[in-house]
């Protein structure tokens, strides 16, 4: 199916177009461009995608064809055009166009991932005259929910939640017109016959007739409302109001951990934070995603963002209204409200009216409930400008499940079902040179949100009619979402795969940035906190060379015991005791230069530690740079003793060096000859040890810590990489997701030549794991 048919009198065409083309509005924009280029014939829905059979004057039929592509709907993303001639058997042409019933098949099209409200939805739920005016739940092809309501294909009405309200004579003569920008929105509704609103407290109705006036007031008294959304319930309170953030924070048993806020637009946006033109794009995007903003230190008068909001950091998370209820909300409050997941901790977020009333009654003062039901749980996407252009963070809400066209080399590779990690989970179906990654589900330790990965699991298998050919898993043995995979691949008698964690992080970048199978030798630097290495022990600090056929260890971090285990990842004085024995010896606390410290080991049982050290007592060997991170932010005070949310230590240090970078003074890194070669750190605590007793900044030894490491890492890289004659390096990992490195590195390295790739579609953390284990086990055959 490839070509045009020979220019003849009439052009006969059947035109086969796949990607994300239902429940876009693609098939009355083939109707309008048929009719404005006077062919004759039809279209329809399928499994596949988009199906249209054309008639007309050759020149008119490939006007047709180019347009396709040109102004196609805007959430519409063609894959392909194919294009076959009809027979000449084929019956006379018909006098109109038309649009069709939809047809079944095998699935090859996807799922549109749910849409901010577009422009055109927004003016009429303001418009006092038009019958949609303060209708929450306003949408049409070009905006609303898809992911989180969709429960099978083709994407019908009824294959969704909105199945159970039928349309009025008025939307179903909006679905049934081809004219009209609602023409098939399967979500379409209006006050008279769609889902409603309504509040709650204490498990009984509030007899109002403006639920959103009423939420607004009860913000505004300091209130914390859940408010049911589009995927998932949202706890909600005053964002000014210190008092009311911290009743927030006590209540869910969230000390510290960031809190997203909700702004009007932009330029509300602009009055607390600093917001970039190419920020501002990102916040407009019709994903909405929450963006991380610098928040602005001074206010004219005006009351700032709560300080309890993002304790220590410099950014905030913010974004702007996404579904009409938003926006009319938001038109109601006075300003910014603090717009966070509704669940109990480590638990992922609620999505059912009666779970809700259940589970968050002791947070909530109030509920905002609606009766549609949320099919698919699904958390806001998290992305961040930086230097170099957008990075997403959390891959969730607005971008998945948007499927990946991978490089021509995958085409026709074995099908593949890959289980990811354990924290940030996600799957991956890899099929036919696309790869469809889940949105993030959390972190697997959670009964719940293990409960949502299978159950989602087995959605998209359900929905994408996906058999897998084998299955790849972390080779982890203990992580659940390996155990999954293990379980159907014997279920199914097909091959397993256990991947290399820091490995498959190398790949997912590869495949993301379209690199062929067999044109794919890179070096690649992959930091995060930890994954189990080939030789058995904990790694985290990785120089790799290879691509999706294989890898070598070039270099790493010097393994350093955590003392404790797991137990070291929550305190971040264990590592700093560990990090401090491994760089001075059993007698490093009689050093002169650590006297600084010792306040930091204040009524702990550092003789236990020594042992567990010596020993090898429950103190695993690990080169994680997670860990790294621990032990400086222990050494500068940086919550010493615990901490409540992963990533917090490298966060605030991250917040700590910004001001400081220009110094351009950087820690000296020793680095080992031979293979692998070994960055390890003693002249680093020296010269540390020996600032902190000098009295310099927290800050200050920061931003020395973060450009030593940028300097070596980038030398280093460069020199292992032009000894192996390799001209591109892969930056991945969950501690590349800091800015100053990820920033730093990039510049260092395109400054000496390299070609270097940086996750942007997917995150560089562990929810991009999937992805790469789905591209080494297909590449594996």
């Amino acid at each position: 199916m490839t070509g045009r048919t020979a220019p003849s009198p009439t052009t006969a065409l059947q035109v086969r177009i796949k990607g994300l083309v239902q429940g876009v509005g693609f098939r009355p924009f083939v109707w309008r461009l048929a009719n404005e280029e006077n062919l004759t014939g039809h279209v329809l829905n399928d499994a596949e995608g988009v199906l249209a059979e054309v008639w007309g004057a050759p020149f008119h039929v490939d006007r047709f064809l180019d347009r396709l592509k040109s102004d196609c709907p805007p959430l519409a993303r063609i894959e392909s055009v194919e294009t076959q001639a009809l027979s000449e058997n084929t019956s006379t042409p018909p006098e109109d166009f038309q649009i069709i019933a939809s047809a079944g098949g095998s699935v090859a099209t996807g799922i549109v991932p749910d849409a901010a409200t577009c422009p055109n939805c927004v003016a009429e739920i303001f418009d006092p005259a038009d019958r949609r005016s303060g209708y929450a739940f306003t949408n049409c092809t070009h905006c609303g929910p898809r992911l989180s309501v969709v429960s099978g294909i083709p994407y019908d009405r009824a294959s969704t939640s909105m199945a159970p309200f039928v349309m009025c004579t008025e939307c179903q003569s909006e679905y049934d017109t081809p004219a009209d920008r609602r023409f098939h929105a399967q979500p379409n509704a209006c006050p008279a016959c769609g889902p409603k609103l309504w509040c709650e407290v204490g498990g009984a109705n509030i007899k109002t007739d403006d639920p959103i006036a009423w939420t607004a007031d009860r913000i505004a008294a300091g209130d914390i409302i859940a408010i049911k959304g589009i995927g998932g319930f949202h706890l909600t309170t005053d964002a000014t109001s210190t008092q009311a953030v911290d009743r927030l924070r006590d209540r869910k048993h969230r000390p510290h951990k960031p809190l997203a806020v909700m702004v009007r637009d932009v330029e509300q946006a602009r009055t607390y934070c600093h917001v970039s033109d190419q920020e501002a794009e990102l916040l407009e995007d019709k994903a909405a995603p929450i963006v991380l903003l610098r928040v602005r230190a001074e206010l004219e008068g005006r009351p700032g963002l709560s300080d309890s909001l993002a304790p220590g950091l410099d950014q905030c998370g913010i974004m702007l209204p996404y579904t009409p209820l938003h926006h009319l909300l938001m038109a109601a409050v006075s300003g910014p409200i603090v717009m966070t997941s509704g669940n109990l901790s480590e638990d992922p977020q609620v999505i059912g009216n009666q779970e809700a009333a259940a589970k968050l009654a002791q947070i909530a003062d109030g509920f905002l409930m609606h009766d549609r039901e949320i099919v698919n749980r699904l958390d806001d996407s998290v992305m961040r400008m930086d230097r170099s252009g957008p990075v997403i963070l959390r891959r969730a809400r607005g971008l998945a499940p948007a499927p990946l066209a991978l490089a021509d080399g995958f085409k026709d590779l074995p099908s593949v079902l890959s289980l990811g990690g354990e924290l940030k989970s996600t799957f991956c179906l890899l099929r036919d040179g696309e790869a469809v990654v889940s949105q993030h589900m959390g972190d697997l330790e959670s009964r719940r949100v293990l409960e949502d990965f299978e159950k989602n699991l087995g959605l998209y298998r359900q929905i994408y009619y996906f058999e897998p050919e084998q299955i790849a898993v972390d080779a982890h043995p203990d992580y659940l979402s390996s155990q999954i995979g293990r379980r159907l691949a014997a279920d199914k008698n097909i091959p397993l795969i256990e991947i290399q964690h820091h490995y498959a992080h190398l790949a997912a970048c590869l495949a993301e940035h379209g690199i062929s199978p067999g044109a794919d030798p890179s070096l690649a630097i992959v930091l995060d906190g930890s994954g189990l290495g080939s030789d058995g022990t904990i790694w985290g600090g990785e120089i790799l060379i290879g691509g999706y056929e294989g890898f070598e260890r070039a270099g790493h971090f010097l393994p350093v015991p955590l003392p404790g285990g797991a137990a070291a990842v929550r305190e971040p004085w264990r590592n700093l005791a560990a990090h401090l024995h491994m760089a001075f010896g059993e007698n490093w606390q009689d050093q002169p230069g650590i006297t600084s410290l010792r306040q930091r080991f204040k009524d702990k049982n550092l003789a236990v530690i020594s042992q567990m050290i010596s020993k090898g007592l429950n103190a695993p060997l690990s080169s994680s740079a997670g860990r790294l991170f621990d032990a400086v932010a222990a050494a500068v005070g940086v919550c010493p003793d615990r901490q409540s949310y992963e990533g917090q230590t490298g966060a605030l240090l991250e917040s700590l060096a910004r001001p400081y970078l220009a110094d351009r003074i950087y820690y000296p890194v020793d680095v080992s000859t031979g293979n692998p070669v070994v960055l390890s750190w003693t002249p680093f605590w020296e010269t540390l040890c020996e600032d902190l007793q000098n009295g310099v900044a927290p800050g200050q030894v920061s931003a020395r810590f973060h450009l030593g490491l940028i300097q070596a890492l980038s030398s280093t890289a460069a020199k292992l990489a032009g000894e192996r004659n390799i001209s591109r390096i892969v930056l991945s990992g969950g501690v590349l997701q800091n800015a100053i490195l990820a920033d730093g590195l990039l510049v260092s390295l395109t400054g000496r030549g390299f070609e270097v790739l940086f996750p942007r579609q997917f995150p560089a953390n562990d929810g991009g794991l999937s992805l790469g284990q789905a591209a080494i086990a297909a590449v594996a055959r």
